[in-house]
């Protein structure tokens, strides 16, 4: 038996994916702890692990990011993002650092595996002087010699002009990154470390192991990745059983479009209103999800065909449906692929463009390029993936990719492999 450490930011879409390595490890016969915020607690232990929640390190509620970190109130786009990774990510990461020293304290581990957004994992092995590895839960974002940087929805380029607007794109990573060179300062200065001008994209990444969410289908094929990553496809996200809702047996009778908005900006009026307004009439069943546990319905009324849901049940819900319109959540795309479900995907912000981007080049689904479509350009593309075969055959050979590559399985096999 082993002892390990999972650590990832308190987001439902960060928590769910490290909950299945989790559950793997535990069930491998090692010790297994867990730190994130105190909200997921059932879920954690659920896997077999142990909680270490958030104590200095402030325990925010994802869906009221806001009460927290008030200077993102109204924010949205890039100013949103940036924001979020200063006030959030950054700031928060010296009180993780306290909560690791203290929990390193009290019963030390043999491994440290951290999202790619757990700042303070970083800082704590840094200033150790240990290894630890990078569990990626998002699209990934690890720099390289080639390509435009990730996160601005791209595709790298293949001939001489577009690999030059790349390396250009790529210098100007310091310069778009300057807003949070001096939160990176302040965080590494608040726990000992000397600042050294890294910007995040470079320090957030293992040198010794990554193990990547996705597949080189969804990261545009690219040669130039290092020996130390390894993608694993999709690690699954186990759920509490929950109770289905009294419309589920419609499911099996009509083609089944779920229309899913993600667990952040959940404003059902940039993506649910207009999906649910183009799809009203059609012979289907449009299933949309709040994104909040227990909020079964929409602050608006719906069409007959709609049937509303907080937090279902992927993993029973997805073999049902036939089309996904989705704000391009990395968890969701992924659990929607696996399933060989193509997609229409409205990404408007945070990681969501780059997710929209990498699903529209594998050709398993069509980008909106905004994360508020009007009806008329949701219903156009409805037509258009229910019209060309080619969006169901990429998203099946995405699928077979997927489930290739291990999962969970896999990725707790590469843990084990840094012990």
């Amino acid at each position: 038996m082993s002892r390990f450490l999972l650590t990832t930011m308190p987001f439902t879409g960060h928590v769910g994916p490290m909950i299945a390595v989790a559950r793997e490890l535990v069930g491998r016969g090692h010790d297994v702890r867990f730190y994130t915020g105190s909200r997921f607690r059932h879920r954690v232990e659920a896997s077999g692990a142990r909680l270490v929640p958030w104590h200095e390190a402030p325990d925010f509620d994802e869906n009221d990011l806001a009460s927290t970190f008030p200077r993102l109130v109204g924010e949205k786009g890039m100013r949103q993002l940036l924001v979020n990774v200063a006030d959030c990510f950054i700031a928060t990461a010296p009180a993780q650092v306290s909560d690791l020293d203290a929990e390193w304290e009290r019963e030390p581990w043999d491994v440290l595996a951290a999202d790619e957004t757990s700042i303070g994992a970083v800082l704590f092995s840094e200033r150790k002087g240990m290894p630890w590895a990078t569990v990626c839960v998002l699209p990934l974002n690890l720099p390289g010699p080639a390509g435009p940087p990730s996160g601005m929805g791209i595709r790298p380029g293949t001939n001489p002009v577009t690999k030059v607007r790349d390396a250009a794109l790529r210098g100007l990573v310091p310069l778009i990154s300057r807003p949070l060179t001096k939160p990176l300062a302040q965080a590494r200065r608040a726990v000992g470390l000397v600042p050294d001008g890294r910007t995040m994209d470079r320090l957030v990444f293992s040198p010794t192991l990554i193990v990547a969410s996705g597949s080189p289908l969804l990261d545009y094929g690219r040669t130039d990745r290092p020996p130390h990553l390894r993608f694993v496809g999709a690690f699954g996200s186990p759920v509490a059983s929950t109770v289905l809702p009294e419309w589920w047996d419609e499911l099996q009778e009509r083609r089944v479009v779920l229309v899913t908005q993600g667990t952040q900006n959940i404003d059902a009026d940039d993506l649910i209103r207009p999906a649910l307004e183009a799809l009203e009439g059609r012979e289907v069943i449009t299933v949309a999800t709040t994104g909040v546990t227990g909020q079964d319905s929409l602050p608006f009324p719906v069409p007959a065909n709609v049937r509303v849901g907080g937090f279902l049940p992927f993993a029973d819900l997805l073999p049902h449906v036939d089309i996904a319109i989705t704000n391009g959540g990395w968890g969701s795309t992924l659990a929607a692929l696996s399933h060989r479900i193509p997609l229409i995907v409205a990404g408007g912000d945070l990681d969501k463009p780059e997710v929209a981007a990498r699903v529209a080049w594998s050709g398993a689904g069509v980008n909106l390029r905004t994360g508020t479509p009007t009806p008329a350009a949701v219903a156009a593309a409805v037509d258009r993936v229910l019209g060309e075969e080619s969006f169901r055959d990429a998203a099946s050979r995405v699928a077979a990719e997927l489930r290739s590559l291990g999962g969970a399985s896999r990725a707790a096999d590469l843990l084990e492999g840094a012990l």
